[in-house]
């Protein structure tokens, strides 16, 4: 569903929005952006005991619904530059449900703040590299190299496949000495290890 995953249908989660108080709702949508702009987490936790608090009954799996909604409309907005018109436009073809005051939040948040995200988003795809689609490798024996100093040298051939931000296919390839590989193999291993820990 809009290429985001909800619990409820948008119409159930524009109710649900429309049950917060104006000042926690923008609080709320604060917090979505800055998560955006990748300076915090947003803790679903902490913003539904906030609705406790303030007397809204809502579970941590509707305040998810909303983040998630609220998250999804903000980065396509800011991915292809929507203007605050524009985006409470979508947001209204997504649901009739929305109250007036909160479409005016969102406003308001988006005109202060979607440029700032926009202009991230364009950083973030620049400096994107693509992704790691397949590794394979072969042993060889040198019968002539550049980097092997003796003929009949083991080495090791590398084939990478990945996908540029486009989604394009782009195989790369080179050679390795045994002992090249081996480090290479010992940071892939140290990578490893670190992202276990992420």
């Amino acid at each position: 569903m809009l290429g985001m995953e909800l619990s409820s249908s948008v119409d159930s989660v524009v109710e649900n929005i429309g049950k917060m108080p104006p000042d926690l709702f923008a609080e709320t949508m604060q917090e979505i952006l800055v998560h955006l702009q990748e300076q915090r987490t947003l803790d679903f936790i902490e913003t539904c005991n906030k609705c406790q608090r303030s007397g809204i009954n809502l579970d941590q799996q509707a305040v998810q619904d909303i983040i998630r909604l609220m998250s999804y409309h903000f980065r396509l907005a800011a991915k292809v530059n929507l203007s605050a018109d524009v985006l409470i436009s979508k947001l209204n073809e997504g649901s009739s449900k929305w109250s007036k005051p909160m479409l005016q939040l969102v406003h308001q948040l988006w005109t202060e703040h979607g440029a700032l995200l926009h202009a991230q988003q364009e950083v973030m795809s620049m400096a994107s590299i693509g992704q790691l689609v397949d590794m394979q490798w072969k042993l060889g024996m040198a019968v002539s190299s550049d980097t092997c100093r003796s003929l009949n040298s083991p080495f090791i051939s590398v084939l990478l496949k990945y996908a540029d931000t486009s989604g394009e296919i782009t195989y790369k390839s080179f050679e390795m000495t045994v002992q090249q590989f081996q480090n290479f193999y010992r940071q892939f291993k140290e990578m490893a290890s670190v992202l276990e820990t992420v």
